[in-house]
């Protein structure tokens, strides 16, 4: 009998339909088999009960189940010979077994084993949502939810590859339609059942894996640079005075607008504490001094901290929890109680810093109490991002941190909005997992973790266009979580209200531009004062042989270059910070623009492309002001102004095993790729990030008495 169910090897490739009675999955298996030109075979369990029915007016009976199994599994053996590539099964055994067990409450164990063993590329559980049609054979028109639920709920325990249908009969066949196409692409990239699923249940689109895959196994086109930005070749400089301007126009036009802080804040702190986290994996304890570990690594960053850890913000808090830990703390010498107190610092069990996010750190002493960054941004947004006596701030977190920074923001809000007379909006994203990349193995295959499953990775802070895409605001200012200051508030909000400033300035120019490009009334003087424009304010370039255009063409392509969200970036004087910097870069159409470079985006075999990344004069701190709504008062959509060649491969590796991912393009480069770009110089002063916990030890992050 057991023979009588096997299904025979075969290369086509077989998709089930299986849901519960009268919910379309005759028709879709009919449907679909006409849309891929192959066969569909129908449900043997119909015919053979019907006549049942006809001839002896008796139903279904529990022996009758298996030769309706043995009848199903010879339809689809049958069949394999006429399909093409493809076979759609009205049903299969797993139906069957189901049946049993909601209508005998259990199952022959032979049928059972058949409907494990039964194999199908994909299966598509079909809804409940469609109308229920009476015949001879239905007779559950009620309760169908429960019995959808216990549909799924074999198909969870056998783990079975599946994705749920539901809408109109038209509304299904388009999505399986898809689905099947984007699964036939799939396997032809080495993907099996299960990785597609996954990806699909990310919503991830397929376009966008082949994509990755391409870049992971052919690299990434480099950046051409044509030379560095520089004070006033692309970099505009700006005095305090001027920088008072632009902040009163900023404080005078800011009540008609609605502004919105933006904190990327997601990333765990793992690099901050990276030297310490290899100084406790690396030391010798008891068989090497501090200071001969220090030597033999050659580590620069662990003197500075056990030299100055006593002006760190948690200094006394880890101190005391260390001497709790370690009853003889005190009668330590002095190696062991450095060696302790890191322990307490990082330790899982402790405080564990290297695995929060940075925001929730303690990052600044002050006389009453120790703030966290968090608290510093909130700060920071009622000094500038406020308008109205309201400021809306936004962080990106990760989903099992949130409650971190709800307590951290519900402790502190209500004194700094007293102290301020500002109400603080605050809102919270995650990265969303369509974000998600996929790796590669060094053979180019898709790289599986020790349980044969497809590995993703989140796609960098890149992925943070679409939540900032998702954001309501006519002003946007970036700032990340970790570039915050303990003192000199004042000079950090006068600077980032005039790049604010700045950016007005120039959208009511091109917003006056473009109304006056899509009215019947400009001349061809009026193009030539926007041409100069775009030229030397924008800086911008324009076509060569646009004096050639005609007219219309000519406004058409002014349109284009201003119809388009704006950023203006503070860009502070290199003074050896790793990171990216403002250069002038020039495209495959010999078009030349302003765009924010990392190392990583360029050619480091060319001696001259190094050369001009080498003069660069200015760094990019992230501070940014946008604007995302067009002359009309519409949101952009900025997913359309992303350059995707402009991402990362790294290599990373998982339990010892090396692999290649993508990282999507920055947030503040290849994402912005194509946003109008100005760079202002803004004070050093203005950019004071953590990297690194000694970087908390700096005089920006120090109360001023020390």
């Amino acid at each position: 009998m057991e023979e009588n169910l096997k299904q025979q090897p075969t290369e086509i490739i077989k998709i089930a339909l299986f849901g519960p009675e009268s919910s379309g999955k005759t028709t879709l298996a009919s449907q679909l088999a006409s849309a891929f030109n192959t066969v569909w075979i129908p449900e043997f369990a119909r015919d053979y009960l019907q006549d049942k029915w006809n001839f002896k007016q008796e139903i279904c009976s529990q022996e009758d189940l298996i030769s309706i199994a043995i009848g199903q599994t010879n339809l689809e053996n049958e069949a394999l010979n006429q399909a093409n590539k493809l076979l759609f099964c009205d049903t299969n055994l797993l139906v069957t077994k189901v049946y049993s067990d909601i209508y005998f409450n259990n199952c022959d164990a032979i049928l059972e084993n058949a409907a494990k063993s039964h194999k199908y590329e994909l299966i598509f559980l079909t809804d409940v949502d469609v109308p229920w049609q009476a015949d001879d054979l239905r007779d559950k028109p009620s309760g169908r939810e429960n019995t959808l639920a216990i549909f799924e709920k074999a198909l969870i325990d056998f783990q079975k590859p599946y994705i749920k249908l539901s809408g109109t009969k038209e509304e299904r066949l388009e999505k399986a339609t898809k689905i099947t196409n984007d699964f036939l692409e799939a396997r032809e990239l080495g993907l099996n059942s299960f990785d597609f699923i996954k990806i699909y249940h990310r919503n991830i689109k397929m376009e966008t894996i082949k994509f990755q895959f391409n870049i992971l196994k052919n690299g990434i086109p480099k950046i051409l640079l044509d030379r560095a930005a520089v004070k006033n070749d692309g970099i505009t400089a700006l005095s305090e005075e001027e920088a008072k301007y632009f902040s009163n126009f900023f404080d005078d036009k800011k009540t008609s607008l609605k502004l919105k802080k933006f904190v990327p804040a997601s990333g765990a702190a793992s690099r901050m504490f990276k030297f310490l986290n290899e100084f406790l994996n690396e030391f010798k304890l008891g068989e090497e001094s501090i200071n001969a570990y220090i030597n033999r690594k050659k580590d620069k960053n662990l003197p500075v901290f056990l030299i100055a850890k006593e002006k760190l913000p948690f200094y006394t808090e880890v101190l005391e929890k260390a001497k709790l830990t370690f009853p003889e703390y005190n009668s330590w010498e002095k190696d062991l109680k450095d060696f302790g107190f890191i322990k307490t610092m990082i330790s899982p069990k402790q405080f564990d810093f290297a695995n929060k996010p940075k925001g929730v750190l303690p990052f600044h002493k002050y006389e009453s109490h120790t703030s966290t960054a968090i608290e510093e941004h909130l700060n920071e947004c009622v000094f500038y991002a406020a308008s109205n006596e309201k400021s809306f701030i936004h962080f990106t977190v990760s989903q099992e941190h949130q409650e971190d920074f709800e307590a951290i923001i519900n402790k502190v809000r209500g004194k700094i909005e007293n102290k301020s007379n500002v109400n603080i909006d605050v809102k919270y994203s995650y990265q969303d997992k369509s974000t998600d990349v996929i790796a590669l193995d060094l053979e180019g295959n898709p790289f599986r973790d020790e349980n044969e499953s497809i590995v993703f990775r989140p796609g960098g802070h890149g992925s943070l266009i679409d939540n900032l895409n998702n954001l309501n605001a006519d002003i946007v200012f970036i700032k990340n979580i970790d570039n915050v200051i303990q003192n000199h508030i004042e000079i950090i909000s006068l600077y980032k209200k005039a790049l604010a400033g700045i950016l007005i300035q120039h959208q009511e120019a091109i917003f006056k531009h473009l109304k006056l490009l899509n009215s019947s009334s400009i001349s061809n003087e009026d193009l030539n004062q926007i041409e100069n424009y775009i030229k030397f304010n924008l800086n911008i370039g324009i076509k060569d042989d646009f004096i050639k255009y005609t007219k219309e063409s000519k406004i058409d392509h002014l349109i284009t270059i201003l119809n388009r969200p704006i950023r203006v970036c503070g860009m502070v004087k290199n003074e050896g910070e790793p990171g990216g910097g403002p250069f002038w870069v020039t495209d495959k159409k010999g078009k030349t623009f302003l765009q924010i470079i990392e190392s990583s985006q360029m050619d480091k075999k060319d001696e001259n492309q190094i050369k001009i990344f080498e003069s660069a004069t200015h760094f990019n701190p992230v501070d940014l002001v946008c604007g995302i709504k067009n002359y009309n008062g519409q949101k952009f959509d900025l997913n359309q102004y992303i350059d995707p060649n402009s991402g990362f491969v790294v290599e990373k590796n998982h339990k010892g095993k090396p692999y290649n991912a993508f990282e999507l393009p920055g947030l503040w480069n290849g994402a912005m790729a194509k946003w109008m770009t100005i760079f202002v110089e803004v004070p050093l002063i203005t950019f004071n990030p953590v990297k690194t916990v000694n970087d908390l030890l700096k005089p920006s992050h120090q109360p001023l008495d020390f």
